[in-house]
């Protein structure tokens, strides 16, 4: 299971939106797209949305997920 996605992983998306990936969907937010852009190699951890079920038949929806929390990679340390 993928629990962190980076903007490169993300297939550097540049609009918000609700986008297909192998894992389930993804909404992005403008302001997810502002860290990307001022921190590219930024990592998202991946928030799951309770699935839903149609009311219409007991399928599942594909799973639902937002950005949440984000990290930044060290920056190396020269002594």
């Amino acid at each position: 299971m993928v629990n962190k996605i980076t903007w490169q992983r993300a297939g550097g998306v540049t609009e918000p939106g609700r986008y297909m990936f192998t894992f389930g969907w993804l909404t992005v937010t403008p302001d997810d797209l502002a860290i990307w852009n001022q921190f590219p190699n930024a990592s998202f951890t991946l928030v799951e949305v309770p699935a839903g079920r149609s009311e219409t038949d007991d399928q599942v929806e594909a799973e639902e997920f937002h950005l949440g929390t984000f990290e930044l990679p060290m920056r190396p340390s020269y002594s």
